[in-house]
């Protein structure tokens, strides 16, 4: 829309068809004839507009009617001129409006980026601390389950030791009476065949107190779970317990090949090593399910480290379990056989050892378990 702060021309105040509509009124008021012009025309009569003069008006008929006839004109685009200032003003009253509504509404946009932006990082700060409870609740779960293992095998450890002290002594002295009892009665072959079987039966039980007493050291090793520092372990020793424990636990009927090379000892914590080791050969063992074979296999690695593999020719691992392997609570037994948290376990403690722990399985064939120690 035109500005009228410039000098208008007539036709911007009065299109043609309104000049003509104008004209025809004059007409039917006077009885006359008009002719309006926007270029000056002789005895014609100026029409001003704003004091700037924006037609000619003329009568041939009667050239009097002429000025009061041009007065009625300018009044006439006086309020014309009124009528389109106002629709200015309105116009540009609604653009300026419409500009700070556009201005608001790209400041809206760009809070709201922001709020967006802000949510975002806040969700991933949440998803982060979640991960971190969660991963804390794991690592507490299995610090009391191990714990309460450690209480109970320091306990069981403690209560059997001592009567198995003293029935080894016992049997240590009963063999030495059978000893001089046999002496004493040499010559009766009858007697003395029952003597023998005596004696093979007091080397029986020595025997077995000694397997006792094995196991007890061993059961010693895994309630060592309150220690806070560093320690020097020897992970040959530390396999040769898990395997013991394991091997009681399947009463003796698993095939487990141990192939153990002189690697020395490393800065640890026995009891959560053997743990590592345990869960890794418990997983073996059901794995095998009594009718395969566990190698285990201790070396130096390619960079001089300590490595630990532990493989098994069972079931083995489908691709898509081994993609979650390491997810807490994840487990492939059924429910109520396993937490899942072995494995995820194993990984954290390899982490706190300077060390790795990588899995290779094929369905069907078996699966092999490197630990490797930094």
């Amino acid at each position: 829309m035109r500005n009228f702060d410039d000098d208008p021309a007539l036709a911007e105040l009065l299109a043609p068809e309104r000049q003509q509509d104008l004209l025809r009124l004059l007409q039917g008021v006077t009885g006359h004839r008009f002719a309006l012009s926007d270029q000056p025309q002789a005895d014609a009569e100026t029409v001003e507009f704003n004091l700037d003069g924006v037609a000619w008006l003329s009568c041939a008929a009667d050239p009097q009617l002429q000025a009061p006839t041009a007065r009625l004109i300018e009044f006439i685009l006086t309020y014309v001129g009124k009528y389109r200032l106002a629709a200015n003003l309105h116009h540009d009253i609604a653009e300026a409006s419409f500009a700070e509504l556009q201005r608001q509404h790209a400041a809206l946009q760009d809070s709201e980026a922001r709020y967006r932006q802000l949510s975002e990082q806040l969700q991933a700060q949440v998803a982060a601390q979640v991960k971190v409870i969660e991963q804390t609740q794991q690592e507490l779960y299995e610090s009391a389950r191990l714990r309460a293992i450690g209480q109970l095998a320091a306990g069981v450890a403690h209560e059997i030791n001592n009567p198995i002290g003293f029935i080894s002594s016992n049997l240590r002295v009963a063999e030495d009476y059978v000893k001089e009892i046999k002496q004493g009665i040499a010559g009766d072959s009858a007697f003395n065949a029952l003597i023998e079987d005596f004696q093979a039966l007091l080397k029986e039980s020595a025997s077995g107190t000694q397997r006792i007493a094995s196991i007890v050291s061993d059961l010693k090793t895994f309630s060592n779970i309150d220690q806070a520092d560093f320690i020097s372990c020897d992970l040959n020793d530390l396999l040769h317990t898990s395997c013991h424990l394991l091997q009681a636990e399947f009463s003796h009927m698993l095939d487990i090949e141990l192939q153990l090379g002189n690697i020395g000892s490393i800065s640890g914590y026995p009891a959560k090593l053997s743990q590592v080791f345990f869960n890794v050969l418990d997983n073996a063992a059901k794995a095998v399910e009594g009718k395969g074979r566990i190698r285990v296999i201790s070396r130096q690695g390619a960079a001089g480290h300590p490595e630990v593999v532990i493989e098994d020719n069972g079931c083995g691992i489908s691709t898509a379990s081994l993609e979650r392997i390491f997810d807490p609570f994840f487990t492939t037994r059924p429910v109520g056989s396993g937490t899942g948290l072995g494995l995820t376990v194993a990984r954290e403690t390899m982490m706190a050892h300077q060390g790795e722990i990588s899995i290779r399985s094929r369905e069907g064939i078996g699966t092999r378990v490197t630990l490797k120690f930094g």
